[in-house]
């Protein structure tokens, strides 16, 4: 049976490609320099960028914020998502 629960609003305000704030975050699955990968409300949000970093981060309260030089930010539903294993993705 599914939840019904109230989601968070799901907002994105990005800053001269160099500060992006979203809402709506339920975690960050993996990060380094290049690559951000965030679950939010609305499904995986990839941030692709160089020097990029965290530098606020809020689960409680679904808020994330990144600093870098971001040059693209990509939507994937989780109905569009495949599962894959840890090993999956790393050997892609």
């Amino acid at each position: 049976m599914e939840e019904n629960k109230i989601k968070m609003p799901q907002n994105l305000v990005l800053e001269d490609r160099k500060k992006l704030s979203v809402t709506g975050v339920k975690d960050v699955d993996s990060f380094d320099e290049e690559t951000m990968i965030i679950y939010t409300e609305l499904g995986e949000l990839t941030v692709r960028g160089n020097d990029l970093h965290i530098n606020k981060l809020s689960v409680e309260t679904g808020e994330l914020m990144i600093e870098g030089s971001i040059y693209a930010l990509v939507y994937t539903d989780d109905v569009d998502r495949k599962k894959e294993s840890f090993f999956g993705r790393i050997f892609k």
